[in-house]
C-alpha cells in the first residue's frame, strides 16, 4: 500500500495530475464503485434495497456530495439507511477528495444544470407573493403528506404501505437549496438520477407558481 501511495504522488509530481483527483479516483474505486459502479451509474451486483442513483445526473454539487459522503444519507433526511458515513473511516482531505473526483468525474455542470433550469422557470409575479403559503400549504397536504407526513418527517401514509417499499426524505434535514427542491419536484426524482419513481414529475400537474408555492410552505414549516 506505501509503494502505491508513493507511485501516485510520483504520477502527481511527473505529470502535474491534480492530487485531489488521483487520491480522489483512487478512494472512490477502493470505497464506492461496489455500489455506484465504475460509471457512477449505480451497480445493482448488491441487491440493495434502493440502488444507488446516478452520479452523473445527481442535483448535487461538489460540497453537498461532501457532507453526504461525511455523514451519510441518513443524516440528511435519507429513510433508506443504504448511503454510510464516513467521517470515521476517511480523513478530511480525503473525504474532499472523493466529493471532488466525482463532481469532476461525473457531474462538472451540476451547478450549471440547475441554474439554467431554474432560470427557464416561471418569475412569481409581486402580487402572487403573498398567496404562496395558502397555496403551498394546500398542495403539500393535498400530495405530499401522502409520502413526506404531514410534518416533513417521511413517515407519511404511503410509508406504511406493506406492498410497496417507499423511503421518502425527512424534508426537515434536507440539504437541498430551495431550488434545488424545486427542480427535483417539478422534473421527479429519475430526472436526478434516481432509479425508483416514487418522486414523480408534478410539471404537468402544477404550474411553477404551485410548486414554488410548496417550496416556500416547507421551507417556513420544516426547516
Amino acid at each position: 500500500m506505501k509503494i502505491y501511495i508513493v507511485s501516485l504522488f510520483i504520477a502527481i509530481s511527473l505529470f502535474g495530475v491534480d492530487k485531489d483527483y488521483i487520491v480522489g479516483k483512487s478512494l472512490f474505486e477502493q470505497t464506492c464503485i461496489s455500489c455506484h459502479g465504475a460509471d457512477g451509474d449505480g451497480s445493482d451486483t448488491l441487491h440493495l434495497i434502493v440502488m444507488p442513483r446516478s452520479l452523473s445526473k445527481s442535483v448535487l454539487d461538489e460540497n453537498q456530495s461532501y457532507n453526504i459522503i461525511k455523514k451519510g444519507s441518513h443524516y440528511w433526511g435519507s429513510s433508506a439507511d443504504i448511503m454510510p458515513s464516513f467521517e470515521s473511516v476517511l480523513d478530511e482531505f480525503e473525504l474532499r477528495s472523493i466529493a471532488f473526483y466525482i463532481h469532476k468525474k461525473f457531474n462538472p455542470h451540476s451547478h450549471e444544470r440547475v441554474v439554467k433550469l431554474y432560470a427557464q422557470s416561471d418569475e412569481i409575479p409581486v402580487e402572487k407573493k403573498s398567496k404562496m403559503l395558502k397555496r403551498g400549504k394546500k398542495i403539500y397536504k393535498r400530495n405530499c403528506g401522502w409520502c413526506h407526513g404531514l410534518t416533513g418527517k417521511g413517515d407519511g401514509e404511503a410509508t406504511r404501505n406493506p406492498e410497496k417499499s417507499i423511503y421518502p426524505y425527512d424534508l426537515r434535514k434536507t440539504l437541498l437549496t430551495d431550488k434545488q427542491m424545486f427542480l427535483y419536484a417539478k422534473y421527479g426524482g429519475q430526472f436526478w438520477g434516481t432509479h425508483k419513481d416514487d418522486m414523480p414529475s408534478w410539471k404537468r400537474k402544477y404550474d411553477d407558481f404551485t410548486l414554488k408555492s410548496v417550496i416556500k410552505y416547507i421551507d417556513k414549516e420544516f426547516r
